[in-house]
């Protein structure tokens, strides 16, 4: 496609659409409840209730856990799980089983077990981390039996509940902070009060609408007196602000009737974040508070690693150097030393410093568009890393709270980064008021006082990301922990740790992928998980293997030998990897000279064609295709996003490039700012299917038909405005024209819709809240949920020669659905299944 046709492209999308988005409004609380109401209402009356669905891990690592309550017996605990629901074991983590599966939401904010009456236990829904795989909760959930049967007792529309805490003697006093919405601004944040047992609340402490309440403590011994730690953040799809002077310690000296701030010696600037503390109960008067100070630090940032055993070159080429640079001189530059510079500053791979002196020759590119190459480029990994704040410091108070005194000495800024909302946990020893936990990246223990710190979290090697840790008020030596990785258990003060999570499946899976190996292998990429794959058979001795660290994204696979396989971190940072030989290369595209910087989406997307398995396509705001296993590529398309929007969190890319199975050069795409595309030409000119469609909403799958041309089903989510409506649409004319088959469906995030491999009507939907079966084409839509729970279902994949539908779920790992039965109930004239 020429130049000048992306340029009218361009225009035309520029006239065509209005450069804000619309006024999106975020769901209410009645149609919340309806949603609720709805799904428990197919669910009691679904056809597909028993048919089966196995889980198939992985067990030998494990999701994020958020919460941790044990009882006075304390072989009996409960482990909460970001996006997976509540988990029960009476067997000190021998065995777990699952005891939330099908409330109003498996995101949990936090749990509290009553300490005079261990039957009493509260769930709030909702995390509590900021984070992008945050997902709102349905309000506040009571057992008064273990665990066994739960009662919806309120809160509906807090969204995001940050702590619960039950009176020490009585059952029936409960507080509970709300955090409220995460992308929207909403007067239902602040800490709430009961005093019979759920019946009534009453909102005892509220700030604003964009300040929520994150933690709660009770005094050891006087329960008359709380303290509370208040958060203005606000996330946007395109930008989050973690910080802000609404963020403030509150302290209640009647029952947490009335509160007052409590910020003597305890910074009140706009740059104060997240804070959590905890009391000492060798010492009650003892609290220690962590705070994520997000204010600019006046240290020096650190200079980056050198890779690998890279040497120091000797006078660089840099870009800058391209500035005042004649033709001549360009043209003159030693090969070697090129070669060097584009590397190092990632150009695209079709640059060798022979073709890069062609096209200044001829005059296609210019130096001062080579100096220009990363101009207004920002490294997303590094801007988590190395930024210049604070970061964590550690206060304490021996006045209950009613002051504070910085104590931590040591530089623990990194314990962090700049991302302190998605930690703010200390913890501090049950026999010494003078030893704390700080959880962040690594766990670090202080046994000074706070003054200094060292890690304690390297023999058992426990994944990193602490989230929860409880010590043992009888015995200061046996902790739990959760992180990232799952559950952990030391009975050495933390000097050691055992890794509990071979019954707990609770993996939040960003994608999946299988092969067609005998028997097959499923591949997924995870949060803060990497990328693992494992049998489809699921057999203990067959253990899933990983393929790469860090947060997994997109996997695509090679099935001609089933060896290659392509798949990568978040922000586009992909590789080749061969699992026979080991072998890996980094095939991350790089844009075109003059063209704007890549701008990858967090799960950038990643694809092998169906005609050809030697062709890549990814996505950044540009389409690429590569013809040769991703060793060279070619930008196939402008850039297809609005780009109207910019803050600290990468936008304006695409989430989705989709190639027809039936035509080869058919493409779509789709972006996280609401843009939909088609090409018929492979890249030779692209088409808006914008109109038809909700506008500005997040394009989460787009699926071309496998049985018939033109015919494209696709699934849009207003989940970053807090607007949970079903978004699920199906065209027959290449996307001219778009017919919504929502029909009977509740309001849900919708994630992901694919055709079965043999029935053309037979289509399977994948929302925040489960899976759901159509035997017509949408018309009308039945929930799957019988082994399945109301988890999130982030991506699914068929593998034909099995005949099976394999599900990825944010929370709850992998199942396998045996498709035969669902087959014969799909025929004319449905079976009944048999009890």
């Amino acid at each position: 496609m020429q130049k000048s046709s992306y340029l009218i492209l361009l225009a035309a999308g520029l006239i065509s659409f209005s450069s804000l988005a619309q006024d999106i409004k975020p769901t209410s609380e009645k149609a919340l409840q309806e949603s609720v109401d709805k799904h428990k209402a197919m669910l009691s009356s679904t056809p597909l209730k028993d048919f089966k669905a196995r889980n198939v891990g992985p067990t030998n690592m494990s999701g994020r856990i958020v919460d941790l309550e044990v009882a006075n017996n304390t072989n009996i605990f409960y482990i909460a799980a970001a996006s997976g629901g509540v988990w029960k074991t009476e067997d000190n983590g021998q065995s777990f089983t699952p005891i939330f599966d099908h409330q109003g939401a498996l995101g949990i904010g936090a749990m509290a077990l009553s300490k005079s009456d261990n039957q009493v236990l509260w769930v709030g829904t909702g995390e509590n981390n900021s984070s992008r795989s945050t997902y709102a909760g349905a309000g506040l959930y009571k057992s008064t039996d273990g665990g066994k049967t739960f009662q919806m007792m309120g809160l509906l529309h807090s969204h995001h509940i940050g702590q619960i805490q039950i009176h020490p003697t009585n059952p029936d006093i409960v507080w509970v902070g709300s955090m409220g919405s995460l992308y929207s601004k909403n007067k239902e944040r602040g800490l709430y009060k009961t005093t019979d047992g759920g019946k009534t609340w009453k909102k005892v402490l509220y700030i604003d609408d964009n300040t929520g309440i994150i933690d709660i403590k009770v005094h050891p011994t006087n329960p008359d007196v709380l303290l509370a730690s208040s958060w203005e953040r606000f996330r946007q799809a395109h930008d989050f602000i973690g910080n802000g002077k609404g963020s403030a310690i509150w302290r209640s000296e009647d029952g947490g009737n009335s509160w007052k701030k409590a910020v003597e010696g305890f910074p009140q600037d706009e740059f104060v974040g997240r804070i959590g503390f905890d009391f000492a109960l060798s010492q009650p008067n003892t609290v220690y508070a962590l705070l994520d100070n997000q204010g600019k630090s006046d240290k020096p940032v650190p200079a980056p690693r050198q890779r690998g055993n890279q040497q120091q070159e000797e006078n660089p080429i840099k870009l800058e150097d391209f500035k005042a640079m004649t033709l001549d001189q360009a043209l003159a530059l030693d090969d070697k030393k090129l070669e060097s510079f584009l590397r190092r500053n990632q150009f695209a791979t079709k640059y060798t410093p022979p073709e890069l002196k062609r096209q200044l020759k001829i005059g296609k590119i210019t130096t001062t568009q080579i100096a220009n190459y990363l101009g207004g480029a920002v490294d997303a990994n590094a801007a988590m890393f190395g930024q210049p704040i604070k970061g964590a410091e550690v206060y304490r108070s021996e006045d209950a709270g009613k002051s504070w005194k910085k104590v931590s000495e040591s530089d623990i800024s990194q314990l962090y980064n700049t991302y302190g909302y998605y930690f703010g946990e200390v913890r501090v020893s049950t026999s010494d008021e003078n030893e704390i936990f700080v959880l962040g990246v690594p766990l670090l223990v202080s046994r000074d006082g706070g003054k200094n710190f060292s890690r304690t979290d390297s023999i058992g090697r426990p994944h990193s990301d602490h989230q929860a840790m409880w010590i043992n008020p009888k015995d200061s030596k046996h902790i739990l922990l959760g992180n990232d990785g799952g559950l952990y258990r030391s009975y050495g003060g933390g000097a050691r740790w055992d890794h509990l999570n071979t019954q707990m499946p609770i993996s939040q899976f960003y994608s999946i992928m299988v092969d067609d190996a005998k028997p097959y292998n499923i591949y997924g990429g995870m949060q803060d998980n990497g990328v693992w794959f494992g049998k489809s058979t699921n057999k203990p001795e067959d253990p899933w293997e990983s393929l790469l660290g860090g947060d997994g994204m997109v996997v695509a696979v090679d099935t001609r030998n089933n060896n290659i396989v392509y798949t990568g971190s978040q922000f586009g940072n992909y590789m080749r990897i061969n699992k026979e030989t080991g072998e890996r290369r980094r095939i991350t595209p790089g844009h075109d000279i003059g063209n704007a910087p890549n701008r990858w989406n967090w799960r950038t997307p990643a694809e092998l064609s169906y005609h050809n398995q030697d062709i890549v396509y990814m996505g950044s705001q540009y389409v690429y295709q590569s013809l040769d296993q991703g060793n060279t590529w070619k930008t196939i398309s402008p850039d297809l996003t609005k780009n109207q929007k910019s803050g600290n969190v990468p936008f304006a890319s695409l989430t989705v490039v989709e190639e027809s199975p039936l035509e080869f050069g058919t493409l779509y795409a789709g972006s996280d700012d609401g843009n939909v595309w088609i090409t018929r030409n492979n890249g030779g000119t692209w088409t808006s299917l914008n109109a038809g469609l909700p506008q500005y909403r997040w394009v989460s799958s787009i699926s071309p038909s496998r049985f018939k041309e033109g015919k494209v089903y696709i699934t849009l989510n207003g989940y970053r405005y807090d607007e949970f409506n079903t978004y699920v649409y199906m065209s027959e004319d290449y996307g001219k024209t778009w017919v919504s088959i929502k029909s009977n469906l509740p309001d849900e995030s919708t994630n992901i819709i694919i055709e079965d491999p043999k029935m053309p009507n037979l289509l399977y939907l994948g929302t925040d809240h489960g899976l759901y079966v159509s035997m017509d084409e949408g018309k009308n839509w039945n929930l799957f949920q019988g082994q399945i729970p109301n988890v999130a279902i982030y991506d699914m994949v068929i593998q034909q020669r099995e005949n099976h539908l394999v599900v990825g779920t944010h929370g709850r790992s992998v199942y396998v659905i045996d498709l035969k039965p669902i087959h014969e109930w799909a025929k004319p004239g449905p079976m009944v299944m048999e009890k």
